[in-house]
């Protein structure tokens, strides 16, 4: 039953929806946590070791943090493949580009390919950038989280990949949310117009969160 449901463009629609909400939740717990940033060195280094003994003693140290790693790979994947095989499954559909694009199609979701695409390598680069500190400018310091925000966006190309990747998650987001509804049937005439605001507001609100950051370092406000 469960390659049935997956072969299915439902299916497959479904675990986009799905998996597409998980990650939506992430992003609110994790601005949330990154606008601590704005209450000085120790709240953030404090959220940060924070975040490693959720759950103790029950869980050992870092154990839930693994936990919601392993759920938001998972989650990644899914979306994904999920989105990679629909495309495919669309070309094949109709090998012939439209004359004329839909008058209605919005921008957002004329991006949502190349969205996708913008975000997965910025995953790859946050998590070099920020985790592990392969990538990372002015010498990683594990364990001092705060410091490392700010050397990252001290830089122009830092706060270069940052700002496009969170403009291009903002217009995912805003057609990703509604979209998503509409595949789980919470969409309906009359509750659309309602979706569709919340889908802009979250749009809105997670991108001018996740924006603040660097441009906080940039002004000299977070230093």
């Amino acid at each position: 039953m469960a390659r049935t449901v997956w072969d299915s463009s439902v299916g497959k629609k479904t675990v986009m929806a799905v998996s597409g909400l998980i990650m939506l939740l992430y992003l609110v717990a994790h601005m949330i946590g990154n606008l601590k940033i704005y209450f000085g060195e120790g709240e953030f280094n404090h959220y940060a070791h924070w975040l490693r003994t959720i759950g103790e003693p029950v869980m050992h140290y870092e154990w839930t943090l693994w936990l919601v790693r392993v759920v938001l790979v998972v989650a990644v994947v899914a979306h994904a493949v999920s989105a990679y095989q629909l495309s495919r499954r669309d070309i094949r559909a109709r090998p012939d580009r439209y004359v004329h694009r839909k008058p209605r199609t919005s921008y957002a979701t004329r991006t949502m390919r190349w969205g996708g695409i913008i975000l997965g390598l910025f995953i790859v680069w946050h998590l070099l950038d920020l985790t592990t500190g392969t990538v990372h400018s002015g010498g990683f310091q594990e364990g001092h989280p705060y410091q490392n925000v700010v050397d990252t966006f001290s830089t122009w190309y830092g706060d270069v990949v940052y700002i496009v990747a969170m403009l291009a998650l903002g217009l995912h987001i805003r057609h990703g949310f509604w979209s998503a509804a509409q595949t789980l049937g919470a969409g309906s005439r009359s509750r659309d117009r309602a979706l569709k605001t919340v889908a802009n507001v979250l749009a809105l609100v997670l991108t001018a969160g996740f924006l603040s950051v660097p441009v906080g370092v940039m002004t000299g406000v977070v230093s």
